[in-house]
């Protein structure tokens, strides 16, 4: 037992170890001034400049939250969001720490669309909306529209996970781990990309101008299906991106606005990043994210997963070595900066 057991929590040790003792990385004044200026915010201020309505702001205003999940998501979408409603998104806390579960959407195109989303939002108080159309080409809007509902309306959210609407989310595993951290600022974690390249197409839907990004690469970040920040990094990222274009991917402009502040991004291979992961009950009792999830699946394995029945270290063991893989079918023909809505 103890063999399993070490082997079991190897790679989460490591991870750990990594996310713990590696030293603070800003050291240039442009750095410090963003985390100064983090640091000092004037919510009031920020209140009376939103660039989104707030429909949601009433259910985290004054509320300690430990966990806050954000999910972008597209308009016409409802049957997900209902979805998730009713399976992991509907936990609303996890060993005695409250978990809030949001939507982020922009404005829809169709009148009709437009008015349903109204009426969500007035039924569930958990859409936070933006004031531009919902299309491929605002989902980096949609990104930062979310970290400023988060820094103005839920200052007190410890952790932000953003995650897309078709990812599982082991709301259980994750805060499990959440609460085992010892350092707890600075933390940017997810799967992580390394050399990202900047879309240079003129005819692709992600093209990004060179005058717009000239770098060859972007910095080291978090795919965007889904990925963890503490309250302090969604400030430093609010901060930082006043300077970062827009014409970028969402998960690489977090990605650049962290690398600005000082704040390196941590890989957990516990996040699936683009990838399905082949159910099985303990491995998905273990992993926090699996993508392309149907809406099936995500009733049949919330269902098994929270049952709360354990699984031994055993089973645990034997799901990560063998069944809880990527599934091949999934994995063919994928891009990096997939749309996160």
């Amino acid at each position: 037992l103890r063999m399993l057991q070490g082997a079991l929590q190897w790679s989460n040790l490591l991870e750990q170890y990594f996310l713990h003792s590696l030293p603070l990385s800003y050291t240039d004044a442009k750095a410090l001034e963003i985390r100064e200026r983090a640091r000092k915010l004037d919510l009031d201020a920020l209140k009376a400049n939103l660039s989104h309505t707030s429909s949601s702001a009433v259910t985290c205003s004054n509320q300690e939250v430990f966990l806050l999940i954000v999910v972008c998501s597209s308009p016409e979408n409802r049957t997900r969001r209902n979805v998730i409603r009713q399976t992991w998104g509907n936990a609303t806390g996890s060993r005695g720490y409250s978990v809030l579960t949001l939507f982020a959407v922009g404005k829809a195109a169709a009148a009709s669309t437009q008015l349903e989303i109204n009426e969500e939002a007035e039924k569930h108080r958990d859409i936070i909306e933006g004031s531009f159309i919902d299309s491929p080409q605002t989902q980096t809007q949609k990104m930062l529209m979310s970290v400023e509902w988060t820094v103005t309306f839920c200052p007190r959210a410890r952790y932000i996970l953003h995650t897309a609407q078709d990812v599982f989310v082991g709301v259980a595993s994750l805060a499990g781990y959440l609460l085992s951290l010892t350092q707890l600022e600075d933390i940017y974690l997810g799967r992580v990309v390394h050399h990202g390249v900047p879309d240079r197409d003129p005819q692709s839907p992600g093209f990004v101008p060179i005058h717009q990004y000239p770098e060859e690469f972007y910095p080291d970040f978090c795919h965007g299906s889904a990925f963890l920040m503490s309250q302090d990094v969604a400030r430093k990222v609010y901060v930082a991106a006043r300077e970062v274009p827009l014409a970028v991917p969402p998960a690489a402009f977090v990605g650049i606005c962290a690398q600005r502040a000082g704040i390196t991004a941590r890989h957990s291979s516990r996040f699936a990043g683009e990838k399905h992961i082949s159910y099985n009950r303990c491995c998905y009792k273990f992993i926090f994210t699996s993508s392309d999830m149907r809406e099936d699946e995500l009733f049949q394995d919330w269902k098994e997963t929270s049952n709360g029945e354990d699984c031994s270290l055993l089973e645990t063991y034997y799901s990560l070595v063998v069944p809880c893989k990527a599934d091949a079918k999934y994995s063919a023909h994928r891009v990096a900066f997939k749309s996160t809505s």
